[in-house]
């Protein structure tokens, strides 16, 4: 390899090894950008072999991160991110939790098939996998614990059900990878609705079977009502508002409406609205839900911003071209090639953050999965599966950690690391059956953008 490869690969190494220092990450993105630019000057490498390599280079920086920040597409991150903290503050999901438990009473693991339910709407309505799970862990895991429910079993159904909201639309993780690779925003969402909802279907066939197999770890419940229309009155009334906020948000997007901005803007204002009539919405929860908001928001756009000088100095060493050169070397064929990338996705998920995968490695992967001649929505989805799978795969496991912020203090690491093993078999089987069947993801886009007949 060349001087500038040598590089690019010590760059990557050192990025990888750097995150476990505990170092904020966008520091650790512009360090090494201004680092190994350093470092080639004194080697005397050319950027890209087009250029003598001097500091003026980087200064093309200052012109990627003012296109980042005029971003019109990324406006609508922090009003997602409002969306989803304002519906947890709503009181939707007490509501839910209520009224899905009498009228499952008499299904055998109701509890576990509550929590999924809910955690499905959740997952189409927040999008943030953080307030997912905890919120998930403080309706239901109590309930279930108290009801007899293996511990294991009750906080792996959590913690899988709570990662939903990262691949269900509307999901920031797409937003983010919809502006990495120029894609529009409204394909990912389409592509990754029936895939998403494929996953809460396995989940809810294994819970239905586990329960039925084991009923140890879900016992039945000792006190079951009647199922009235009263009951499936309430069930209804808790269920509607956040469908049609869900269906006026996606269903906007879907049919050419509004763009995902504006309809993040409508995502927003109903999410108000509905903590409003339901009486949560006063000045603290609106300061604090906007406090959090700017957090997010603001560490999002920081490793938004490091990874931009990262990648424009690691694209200048010829790292791109490196790493598509590797990959279309090996020796397996396109579709083994795919599953190569897939793989080292899945096992870069034991260490590193979605975001970083997103925003280093999806654009490095991403013009070799077109030169192989595969469909760059379906790629993208089922790289975004990847990296839900990664919130539940220790050491870092994101996922867990959330639940065990909020579990009672018997529950420990090991019991949900156990809770959670038969999921992410459901994830891998999810994903085979998605990349398999690619109709899967590019049907339902086919379809919105099919002419009239």
């Amino acid at each position: 390899m060349a001087a500038n490869e040598w590089l690019a690969v010590a760059m990557f190494a050192a990025f990888i090894t750097l995150i476990f220092t505990g170092y904020p990450v966008a520091w650790v993105l512009g360090g090494l950008a201004v680092l190994f630019t350093a470092l080639a000057i004194i080697a005397e490498v050319d950027f890209a072999i087009i250029m003598d390599v001097d500091w003026a280079y980087t200064s093309l920086t200052v012109d990627r991160i003012w296109e980042v920040m005029t971003n019109w597409v990324l406006v609508a991150l922090p009003m997602f991110i409002y969306m989803g903290l304002m519906l947890d503050r709503s009181g939707m999901a007490d509501a839910l939790m209520r009224n899905l438990v009498r009228l499952l009473a008499g299904v055998r693991g109701g509890l576990a098939l509550t929590v999924a339910l809910i955690g499905l709407l959740l997952a189409a309505s927040t999008g943030i996998i953080g307030a997912s799970v905890v919120l998930l862990a403080l309706l239901g895991l109590p309930v279930m614990l108290k009801a007899g429910y293996a511990p294991s079993f009750a906080s792996g159904t959590i913690c899988a059900v709570g990662t939903l909201g990262i691949l269900l639309p509307p999901s920031i993780m797409l937003v983010l990878m919809a502006d990495r690779l120029a894609l529009p925003v409204g394909d990912l969402f389409l592509g990754a609705m029936f895939p998403g909802l494929l996953l809460g279907a396995l989940y809810i066939g294994f819970i239905l079977l586990y329960a039925r197999f084991k009923p140890d770890a879900a016992p039945p419940p000792t006190e079951r009502g009647p199922v009235t229309l009263q009951l499936l009155g309430a069930v209804a009334l808790a269920v509607l508002p956040p469908a049609a906020l869900i269906l006026a948000v996606l269903g906007s997007i879907f049919f050419g409406l509004a763009t995902p901005t504006e309809a993040a803007g409508v995502g927003a204002g109903g999410a108000t609205l509905l903590a409003l009539l339901n009486g949560r919405l006063n000045w603290t929860v609106l300061a604090d839900v906007l406090e959090q908001t700017t957090r997010t928001s603001a560490f999002i756009f920081a490793i938004f911003l490091g990874a931009t000088a990262y990648s424009l100095v690691l694209r200048g060493l010829g790292g791109d071209e490196l790493m598509a050169r590797m990959l279309l070397e090996l020796p397996f064929g396109p579709a083994g090639i795919v599953l190569c990338i897939l793989l080292m996705t899945f096992i870069l998920g034991f260490f590193l953050d979605w975001i970083e995968i997103t925003l280093i490695v999806l654009p490095l992967v991403a013009p070799v999965v077109v030169a192989l001649g595969f469909d760059l929505v379906w790629f993208t989805v089922l790289f975004a599966v990847c990296l839900q799978t990664s919130f539940l795969t220790p050491p870092v496991g994101f996922a867990i950690f959330y639940l065990k912020g909020v579990a009672p203090p018997g529950l420990d690491v090991r019991t949900i690391y156990r809770g959670v093993l038969p999921f992410i078999g459901l994830q891998v089987l999810g994903g085979a059956l998605i990349f398999y069947w690619p109709d899967i993801v590019t049907w339902l886009p086919a379809q919105a953008y099919a002419p009239p007949s």
